[in-house]
């Protein structure tokens, strides 16, 4: 998509002069292939400053391709930070995010910059934006086994509706296919009687934040954008990059090798389904993931300066 710069730093210097008694922190936010990294690597430079990603599945090594992961040319020598910091087959979560990334945005603070937060994770954003207090929970690993023998006899659309029945607001937020995030609302679920949405508890903000969007609400023009971008990941290699993890280190049921991408890719390499059905399947399942960023981010608008 087009940006029109001068817009965007017109609103960050009016945003940096204002006072206030918070310190400051700019997010980009936007469905996936609507222009985020270009946008923030734009302003980085601009500022002198440095990019925190927001993105849960760039922070995995040799997922590239696949999640659209910022190359160092593109970089133009802007220092980024979460990126390529766990294996695939690592766990991750959101409060392991929030605690990573406070520390980094307080020495970019003590170093006179504005940190710039980039990402289409809206739970990861809210993090820091919101101040989420995540309270830790250690996993019941009998009762997730349970909950996915029953997602593998019933099906991902079984299980969702479990949470949807007893959590339908938390559901909302989760597409069936990523069951690992509908088992966890299960499990919390059971483990305190309370909605992980609940347990989220905003606190005082830490940060006074500009929130910047380079979507300019063209659905049409970003999912012609969505289906070509999809297109090139197959020309730069994506089908190699999954054989490539698959035969170095993983197994192809690890929770980040069951996300849009690499799952279809999977059931290609399976014979599951032929090449153009593979990457058509990818171009629905990114289409279906903008329309559930695009209504997260609806809040943010309020909070736009």
């Amino acid at each position: 998509m087009q940006i029109n710069l001068k817009r965007f730093t017109t609103q960050v210097e009016k945003f940096i002069q204002t006072p206030s008694s918070l310190p400051k922190i700019i997010i980009i936010y936007g469905p996936t292939a609507s222009g985020k990294t270009r946008l923030s690597i734009e302003l980085a430079k601009y500022l002198s400053t440095e990019i925190i990603s927001a993105d849960s599945r760039q922070i995995f090594r040799y997922m590239d391709i696949g999640t659209g992961k910022v190359t160092p040319d593109e970089m133009q020598g802007i220092r980024h930070h979460m990126i390529d910091i766990l294996n695939p087959d690592e766990s991750y979560s959101v409060g392991a995010y929030q605690k990573d990334v406070l520390p980094i945005i307080e020495t970019l603070h003590d170093l006179g910059k504005v940190p710039i937060l980039c990402g289409g994770t809206g739970l990861y954003l809210d993090a820091i934006a919101f101040h989420f207090d995540i309270p830790p929970m250690e996993p019941d690993w009998e009762y997730r086994s349970r909950m996915d023998s029953i997602r593998l006899e019933q099906g991902n659309e079984y299980l969702w509706n479990m949470l949807f029945d007893r959590d339908p607001h938390y559901a909302k937020t989760i597409h069936p296919n990523s069951h690992h995030a509908v088992i966890r609302g299960l499990e919390v679920l059971d483990k305190t009687g309370m909605s992980k949405s609940e347990l989220r508890q905003k606190n005082a903000p830490l940060f006074d934040t500009l929130f910047l969007t380079p979507y300019d609400g063209d659905r049409e023009k970003l999912y012609n954008i969505i289906n070509a971008r999809v297109e090139e990941m197959f020309a730069l290699g994506l089908v190699d990059e999954v054989k490539n993890i698959l035969s170095q280190w993983y197994d192809p049921t690890c929770k980040w090798l069951s996300t849009i991408g690499y799952k279809e890719v999977i059931s290609f390499l399976d014979k599951k389904c032929t090449l153009l059905e593979c990457m058509a399947q990818i171009q629905q399942g990114n289409r279906n993931y903008a329309k559930r960023q695009l209504t997260w981010f609806r809040k943010y608008e309020i909070w736009k300066y």
